[in-house]
């Protein structure tokens, strides 16, 4: 699914998969698109807090934050930027 964000008069379309959107769902709480040295990595905002220039998608009930640093890098986010060490959330 297709999602457009708009930052700035500057429009940037993001594809969140499927699988990262049940994932989000499931466990009920928001996320965070933030840098880490292996490059664009999904956290939840427990472990890494959202910062007030994230970009905002809306995954039903939930908020999907994209650094604003990511954003202009990346087109998909899908389940290889969700680490494997993050069962505990």
């Amino acid at each position: 699914m297709d999602t457009d964000i708009i930052e700035n008069s500057k429009s940037v379309e993001i594809t969140v998969t499927e699988d990262v959107r049940r994932y989000i769902l499931d466990k009920k709480c928001n996320f965070r698109v933030c840098t880490s040295c292996g490059g664009p990595i999904i956290l939840s905002t427990l472990v890494k807090p959202a910062k007030s220039s994230d970009l905002e998608m809306y995954i039903g009930d939930y908020i999907l934050y994209i650094s604003i640093y990511q954003a202009r890098f990346i087109d998909r986010i899908d389940m290889n930027m969700i680490p494997r060490f993050t069962d505990y959330i």
